[in-house]
């Protein structure tokens, strides 16, 4: 099939179809506003459903609704419209619905402006609401990858009966790039025997996230934490370039910065300075062992964010007290340019 020429925001609602998905319900916020027009254009076409809510808070709990009888489901927000969906993704997690949800992060804190940004991940990957659970958090560094990973994430959720979050910045969400769309996996999935689809000839099934006897909620906790410990030993992704030759630097970056960066180094590279770069695909489970691995020998370390450096606590553990983490980042909407990057690191070098 030939490439087709899109919108990072359109790749990704194209993709969710293409993952068998059929459900969508979202709310329009900058810059995402593309996932739900063109779902509104699409879903019809394929026979799905397509709603806008009145708010992210009604949003997150028809995914819920929607979830829990057992169907492909899942949204799409950005930073503020995420945290109104706290609650509702907390009981999604609690109730262990399979849930899709994307973020095309901008700029914070608080309504702070529509341009792209990395100041998410700790909502991501610390907490992004109450409660013991985790999201499983894919972070693409292209628009066809992002397609990639929507389709990999349903599959993920149905897996783990999880929710599990595709975060993008705000320009893989604009950017137009050819997108060349993966058949979906063929591999097969546990049945759906919990879902609520009606209960002739069989005991009802009740989905739930409240338990009122502490023993019970306990045992809740402990098998989502069970849960979570095999997608830290089975799912962790991560991508290294530029790194089989000996360098004297390794940049840790993820998403769209690690683009920028890895133009950086090509530059370098040019001129005879190899550096290295470490990109997370999965910013959580953190690819820890793999970051520690990568970052043996006498290599200084840069991480590279658009933010004021909230990865540094990941690269950090990763390298278990072993070097000093150096950072350049921006935020607030400025991205860093190549130019910038190589500046830095040539910096860095002279120390």
């Amino acid at each position: 099939m030939a490439k087709q020429l899109m919108k990072g925001c359109e790749a990704l609602g194209e993709a969710a179809i293409r993952a068998g998905c059929r459900h969508f319900f979202g709310y329009p916020i900058t810059p995402q506003t593309e996932v739900p027009e063109y779902l509104s254009r699409r879903m019809p076409e394929v026979d799905g459903v397509y709603v806008q809510a009145e708010s992210e808070v009604a949003a997150s709990n028809m995914i819920f609704g929607a979830a829990g009888a057992g169907v492909r489901v899942f949204t799409s927000s950005s930073s503020p419209g995420v945290s109104l969906m706290a609650e509702g993704i907390s009981y999604i997690a609690g109730a262990e619905l399979p849930v899709v949800v994307i973020n095309i992060v901008r700029a914070g804190p608080g309504l702070g402006g529509i341009l792209p940004a990395q100041s998410d991940y700790f909502q991501a990957t610390k907490g992004g609401a109450h409660g013991d659970f985790r999201i499983l958090t894919l972070c693409p560094s292209s628009v066809q990858e992002a397609a990639d990973l929507m389709i990999d994430a349903f599959d993920l959720a149905d897996k783990y009966r999880c929710l599990v979050m595709v975060m993008g910045d705000g320009m893989i969400g604009q950017m137009m790039e050819p997108v060349d769309f993966k058949e979906p996996s063929n591999d097969p999935l546990p049945p759906k025997d919990w879902a609520t689809t009606g209960c002739k000839g069989r005991e009802p099934n009740i989905i739930t996230s409240l338990w009122l006897q502490a023993e019970k909620l306990e045992e809740v906790n402990i098998r989502l934490n069970d849960k979570y410990k095999v997608m830290e030993k089975e799912e962790v992704r991560y991508e290294q370039y530029n790194c089989e030759e000996d360098h004297e630097l390794l940049i840790v970056a993820y998403g769209t910065m690690a683009r920028i960066c890895q133009t950086a180094i090509d530059g370098l590279k040019a001129d005879g300075i190899n550096v290295g770069l470490f990109r997370p695909i999965t910013i959580w489970p953190y690819p820890y062992d793999a970051l520690f691995e990568a970052s043996k020998g006498d290599k200084k370390i840069l991480c590279v964010e658009m933010s004021m450096g909230q990865m540094i606590e990941d690269v950090t553990l990763s390298l278990k007290a072993t070097k000093e983490v150096e950072f350049y980042g921006r935020c607030g909407g400025v991205v860093p340019s190549p130019t910038e990057i190589r500046e830095q690191i040539e910096k860095l070098l002279k120390k």
